[in-house]
């Protein structure tokens, strides 16, 4: 986030950019954080309260299989302040959590390449046998 305000310039020309809900625009910019190799009993009050003593924790979501109703193992943390993210990033980045070694980072910005549906693209292409 660090390096997108310092390409864009300014804190006001980076609140332009959506980085979550609409409700959290409305109060400003938030910084949502990826955390990775979360534990399966990890839940969603665990995870906000593992990370608020680095900053007000707007919200903590862990993502979840829909045909099986268990995590995936990954999650956000969104922060109300660039400053407690940056401190949530250096503090439980490599640290355990309920058993499991975590990764946090800048959550990146969902990519949807393909609309959700396979690209169908046919048989591969025969290849000249000399």
């Amino acid at each position: 986030m660090a390096a997108i305000t310092r390409l864009i310039g300014t804190r006001s020309a980076l609140s332009r950019f959506s980085l979550g809900s609409p409700a959290l625009l409305s109060r400003g910019i938030a910084y949502k954080l990826f955390v990775g190799g979360l534990s399966f009993v990890t839940t969603e009050k665990g995870l906000s309260e593992a990370f608020s003593g680095y900053g007000q924790v707007v919200e903590a979501k862990i993502v979840m299989d829909k045909v099986s109703d268990r995590s995936k193992g990954f999650g956000f943390v969104t922060f109300a302040s660039e400053d407690e993210a940056e401190n949530a990033i250096t503090g439980m980045n490599g640290k355990a959590l309920n058993g499991r070694v975590i990764f946090v980072d800048y959550a990146k910005p969902k990519s949807n390449i393909g609309g959700g549906m396979p690209v169908a693209r046919g048989p591969p292409e025969p290849t000249a046998h000399s």
